[in-house]
């Protein structure tokens, strides 16, 4: 019989439970940690941000009482930089190189005085980006997540006119489906996607899908230009026994389904949970199903912790919730009765000549509820992908982002074009495919003249 059900908690539980879990600093704290930067030439922390944000001059100006400069610094180089601030693995990035480390010190918390400099922004929604003159080029940009966004924002800003076309009722992309949603408390992915659309010149078309009701092949008949950020779609398959059996699910739509909720005592849960998966989404959606009610939640993970894409920082932030990580195991198979799963059999792994193998060896949990969390599998582009070159399942592009057909340029997670799965590199992609863009249609355009 199911053990999943909504209403384990009361909502002024929930409410806590689901509350920003690192709010603002005040004023006086920031002002002390700023005034812990020691302002390198050439700064390591720099260099390891995807966007290449200033952090010496942002955290300057703050020391120095310009909140507008800090922002304008910030957001100049990464329009994304209040949902940065908040899902970043700075630990291993920009505090990750913070030259504090050589002295045995903590680093600056750099994430911390990001937000702090960006959420003023959108508290007092002071403008801080002008449009050059409309230069009579238009742009599709099909994906209104981080990569998508962020292009539009920088053609925007260029003065071209962007039409944006996602397949979801709501803008935003893994920032309003994909997190969790104690990390973008206060519908912050909104507000923030509202600040950067003020710029104007950017329309949003939702309920458009690749390859559905929206089609390459027209797009490039339309528009000037296409940047395609589509994201992954679909999860990997487990390839294991009983994978079918009710009270299996995509991590992925479990998170959103939580983000999308009016009530989060109406999200039902297992008592027993087990996450598949050692990235953050398996930790988000882990720590969420806790945070609901779950009583007990195994994250298992085939590898060694060192091997996992989550950061040290989420780990530990997943045990400090009662999160009980397996780590060398994997599902063998899952048991039910009725069609509802009530048993994983789990096998342990090693690895033997740089492969991994099960070990043979078995033991079982009960379990309610199993969360797929091992990466997303397929690009949603349908026909269209038949007209783009791909390499390992991505579409091919070069470091702009350019793509193998003339004119259609792509980016983020759909593409090969960035290092990390990141939001900040997917804004990186966006804001690079964006100059790329615009040099591209100017140059054609003096060549027709």
């Amino acid at each position: 019989m199911s053990d999943i059900k909504p209403g384990r908690l009361d909502d002024s539980t929930l409410a806590a439970h689901f509350s920003d879990i690192a709010p603002t600093l005040a004023p006086s704290a920031a002002l002390v940690e700023a005034d812990r930067c020691l302002y390198c030439y050439d700064a390591p922390c720099t260099q390891a941000c995807p966007t290449h944000i200033d952090v010496p001059a942002f955290i300057l100006k703050i020391k120095t009482g310009n909140l507008k400069g800090a922002a304008s610094e910030i957001l100049s180089a990464n329009i994304f930089g209040g949902a940065c601030a908040r899902v970043c693995p700075t630990d291993i990035l920009c505090e990750g190189s913070c030259v504090r480390h050589k002295l045995d010190d903590q680093p600056v918390q750099i994430g911390a005085l990001q937000r702090y400099a960006t959420d003023w922004v959108y508290e007092s929604g002071q403008p801080l980006f002008e449009r050059k003159p409309d230069s009579g080029f238009l742009v599709a940009v099909v994906g209104a997540g981080p990569a998508g966004l962020a292009c539009a924002h920088t053609l925007a800003r260029e003065g071209h006119k962007v039409v944006v076309f996602d397949a979801h009722p709501k803008a935003g992309g893994l920032n309003e489906y994909g997190i969790a949603a104690y990390k973008m408390a206060d519908d912050f992915a909104q507000k923030e996607i509202d600040y950067l659309l003020s710029i104007g010149n950017i329309t949003v078309r939702t309920g458009m899908r690749l390859g559905a009701n929206l089609h390459l092949t027209q797009l490039q008949q339309d528009f000037d230009a296409v940047y395609l950020a589509i994201g992954l779609g679909g999860v990997k398959t487990l390839n294991t026994e009983g994978e079918q059996l009710a009270g299996v699910l995509n991590a992925v739509d479990f998170i959103a389904t939580i983000r999308q909720a009016s009530q989060l005592a109406s999200v039902p849960v297992g008592r027993n949970v087990v996450v598949i998966g050692g990235g953050n989404t398996a930790v988000d959606a882990a720590v969420q199903s806790k945070r609901l009610g779950a009583e007990h939640v195994t994250l298992v993970y085939r590898r060694g912790e060192e091997d996992m894409s989550a950061s040290p920082e989420e780990l530990a932030f997943a045990r400090q919730n009662g999160i009980d990580v397996r780590l060398w195991a994997r599902p063998n198979r899952l048991l039910g009765e009725h069609g509802q799963v009530n048993t994983i059999e789990l096998e342990g792994t090693v690895y033997c000549d740089d492969r991994l193998i099960g070990t043979g060896t078995t033991y079982t949990l009960p379990v309610d509820m199993v969360l797929k969390a091992i990466g997303q599998g397929w690009l949603p582009l349908g026909p269209d992908g038949e007209l783009l070159e791909m390499t390992d399942g991505k579409i091919a592009t070069d470091d702009n982002g350019h793509t193998s057909l003339p004119g259609v340029w792509a980016g983020g997670d759909c593409s090969t074009t960035g290092q990390f799965d990141l939001t900040v590199q997917a804004v990186a992609d966006g804001q690079r495919a964006a100059l790329s863009i615009d040099q591209t249609l100017r140059a054609n355009s003096r060549a027709a003249a």
